[in-house]
């Protein structure tokens, strides 16, 4: 059996076939602005270049950049009523306080703030104030409000609020989406609150998304189920990305960085992905991205979900080449991007970029290699020396201790890399510039858990443990894990001694196998 990974960029959409883990074909195809036919470019593509039975593939694997996207660009976003459960403890700071002006007029800017809450324990704050409820929801009927965003304190501890809150705007507005807070982000009021707002206001987004990545599945005649792939590089079944598209954010770079532990079978190790405009890096830690341990900021908004610890620099196989006035040789963070094949010197266009230094240092074959040949020599090397400048800094800021990982150079941008960063050996794997696909077809199903223990009535750290990763393990089977290929992959255990009764916040994270693929 064969799995496809697909994965859909703002310039390129790349598709690789896999059969019991090797890669069979890998290529790149533009991606179309109606996303649907783009995927059927490169699904045809790749089919045809296999030459191989559809019947015989048994699930197709996408990532996207489409939702980030939609938040960055301020595009494509529905009105939000942002309901929180907090008072009074929580009226100092309301909905969407630290939000670009932007998008806070983007998604509405619709806050509510009602009686209710819970303590970290679980016990009850102050009672829910349903008849505020029932006059928010009044409110939003006579509203051009799409969706509505639940929070309320510490409700990972206990959902019980947030979910009567759903059930009471919902007798109200049948049609009414609601999101749960509980459903969306982390411990941390305000970062878990905007990130289920963000998750409210892209729900029509991602419908039609989704549904246009099913009309190309079946206009390629492909009946498998298929599959997103979400931040942490596991799988969301395609259903659950209607209701989640945030957990999709950073599914572009945490692809790459699994795909360069899938093709070097390098488990840990510094990942630079390198496309036409910027360069990703970030750490893999048992062949799976190092998660932020801080808030991250998404379009200009603190969130706290799943999202891998990754930066991007200036720098792509486009990025401009320019000599100041001083004789200073500058690369980046302009750059040319998709429209290289146009603009680039060594394919007949009159803009230096990256690529051309690559060709005029020997790093790369492409184009016209005659087109650079008459360039100055001392520019070429200011060039070079000033990329390898950016790509060894990003590195170095990305390593945790002295210890000498090796770099792996992905990307089709990743021929700017030298063979040695600073006293760092560079991996260029085979395939390296579909890496984000391959990422895409062999992600795995994962199971989480990030709660708030007390250590009360003799239980111990240890059984803490031991509860929260069954938990994830019920998680992860729930999904569709394979039950005997699951292992435990992330656990944290950090005492908070800020709080009464001996607390104690555990984070487990578990992986397996999709049960159902095969092959």
């Amino acid at each position: 059996m064969y799995r496809i990974g697909v994965d859909v960029g703002g310039t390129n959409t790349d598709a690789v076939i896999l059969k019991d883990r090797e890669v069979v074909v890998g290529l790149k195809r533009p991606t179309t602005a109606d996303v649907t036919s783009g995927v059927v470019n490169a699904l045809e593509a790749a089919i045809t270049q296999a030459g191989i039975d559809r019947k015989l593939i048994s699930a197709v694997m996408i990532g996207t950049t489409h939702f980030t996207n939609a938040v960055v660009e301020r595009r494509h976003l529905n009105k939000v009523a942002a309901i929180r459960i907090g008072l009074p403890a929580a009226a100092c700071l309301p909905p969407m306080v630290d939000w670009p002006a932007d998008l806070r007029e983007a998604v509405g800017d619709y806050g509510y703030m009602i009686h209710g809450g819970y303590e970290f324990d679980g016990r009850e704050l102050h009672p829910l104030d349903e008849p505020a409820l029932i006059q928010i929801a009044k409110e939003i009927a006579d509203k051009d409000i799409r969706a509505a965003a639940v929070t309320c304190i510490f409700s990972p501890i206990q959902q019980n609020m947030e979910e009567r809150a759903k059930q009471i705007l919902q007798e109200y507005c049948p049609d009414l989406p609601v999101v749960l807070s509980s459903d969306i982000g982390r411990m941390g009021l305000l970062e878990r609150e905007s990130a289920s707002i963000m998750n409210a206001s892209l729900l029509e987004l991602s419908e039609r998304t989704i549904d246009a990545f099913s009309e190309a599945l079946v206009s390629c005649e492909l009946h498998c189920p298929f599959f997103i792939t979400q931040n942490d590089g596991t799988l969301m079944a395609a259903e659950s990305v209607k209701r989640f598209p945030v957990q999709t954010f950073a599914s572009g770079p945490t692809n790459s960085m699994r795909g360069a532990a899938f093709l070097t079978g390098v488990k840990d190790a510094i990942v630079v992905d390198i496309g036409g405009t910027t360069s990703d890096v970030g750490a893999l830690q048992h062949g799976f991205p190092r998660q932020a341990s801080t808030v991250v900021d998404v379009g200009g908004v603190r969130t706290n979900f799943r999202m891998p610890d990754v930066f991007a620099i200036g720098l792509g196989g486009g990025s401009l080449v320019e000599q100041g006035a001083d004789g200073k040789v500058t690369v980046g963070p302009k750059s040319v991007g998709y429209r290289i094949l146009e603009e680039g010197l060594v394919f007949g266009g009159n803009t230096l970029t990256a690529s051309d230094i690559a060709v005029a240092t020997g790093m790369a074959e492409m184009g016209d290699a005659s087109k650079v040949a008459d360039l100055d020599p001392a520019l070429v090397e200011a060039a070079r020396a000033r990329m390898a400048e950016m790509l060894e800094r990003a590195v170095e800021r990305s390593r945790l201790s002295a210890a000498p990982l090796p770099v792996i150079a992905v990307g089709g941008g990743s021929i700017l890399m030298p063979e040695k960063l600073g006293d760092l050996e560079v991996v260029r794997p085979e395939n390296y510039a579909v890496a984000n696909a391959v990422g895409a077809a062999i992600a795995q199903i994962s199971g989480d858990v990030d709660r708030i223990f007390a250590l009360e009535n003799g239980l111990t750290r240890e059984d803490c443990l031991r509860i929260a990763e069954e938990e994830a393990r019920a998680k992860a089977i729930a999904a569709g894990a394979q039950a005997d290929t699951i292992e435990l992959i992330e656990k944290e255990d950090v005492p908070l001694a800020y709080l009464p009764g001996h607390a104690t916040r555990i984070r487990v994270k578990v992986v397996g196998e999709m049960g159902q693929i095969g092959g």
